[in-house]
């Protein structure tokens, strides 16, 4: 049985849903995940996606900042809302869904971006952003025994030199500083996760998910970075049929900063 998730930073749910929608119709996930939707829950346009045949969707959203939202054609259950770092941000949300015979926890996160300056001891956002990925040190892919896990998100970071379009230019540059970098691959070693989308396009491949507003030419320049992750329980692994980033929504009408990453597993 194929099944297809994604995960998409939006950049705000309301005012990019044409492109949400179209993006639906046309390669019809089995499970969209949104980040940095800048929505409250009582404002999310869950009809919209109903009519789309999304018709389970879990909301964890606030007024004008992050959120995440997860969209399911399949129904899911135990929906967990967890408050990294006890600031009361709308970074995660978690579903456990039921796929031919095997049960899956989805992880749907936004991790802080951490501001412009790498210090935290001057940029409490960078300080922020540290913290809450020492949090995710937490986050173990086999926490439930039965139960397959998958994360995925903007988690802000590009761990590895191919995720960025120059490694020596930003080693100083927040998003692909060393402390981000070591600190990413000690979550997905101590959490036991593997990198869905770098097993399916391994490294030394180049492949970004975001790609700045302040470029007048985007994709002439192609200074990217792989911000946006996908990555499972090792017992998906063997699983992956395909994995994808969908490039060409960043040149879409009014489009976010970062695109959409499909990954399909034969379950």
């Amino acid at each position: 049985m194929p099944f297809t998730i994604a995960t998409w930073n939006i950049n705000s749910v309301r005012l990019r849903l044409p492109i949400v929608e179209d993006f639906l119709r046309r390669f019809q996930p089995e499970v969209l995940c949104l980040q940095e939707t800048k929505c409250p829950n009582e404002l999310f346009p869950e009809a919209a996606f109903h009519a789309l045949g999304y018709e389970h969707v879990a909301i964890h959203g606030q007024k004008g900042y992050h959120g995440v939202a997860t969209l399911s054609r399949t129904p899911f259950a135990d929906v967990v809302r967890q408050d990294f770092c006890a600031v009361g941000d709308a970074r995660h949300l978690s579903v456990r869904v039921s796929v031919a015979d095997r049960e899956i926890r989805i992880h749907n996160l936004y991790v802080p971006a951490g501001g412009d300056e790498p210090d935290p001891s001057v940029n409490p956002k960078f300080r922020h952003k540290l913290d809450f990925v020492e949090e995710m040190r937490h986050m173990r892919a086999d926490a439930e025994p039965g139960v397959s896990s998958i994360l995925v998100g903007d988690l802000n970071i590009a761990p590895f030199e191919a995720d960025v379009w120059s490694h020596k230019q930003l080693l100083k540059i927040v998003s692909h500083t060393p402390v981000e970098t070591e600190g990413m691959l000690r979550v997905m070693t101590d959490g036991r996760w593997a990198d869905l989308v770098r097993h399916h396009v391994p490294v030394p491949e180049k492949l970004y998910t975001w790609w700045s507003y302040r470029a007048k030419d985007w994709d002439a320049a192609d200074k990217g970075r792989r911000l946006d992750h996908v990555w499972g329980s090792t017992d998906l692994v063997a699983q992956v049929t395909e994995a994808r980033v969908l490039r060409e929504a960043r040149g879409w009408e009014r489009p976010s900063d970062h695109v959409p990453v499909m990954v399909t597993l034969d379950l």
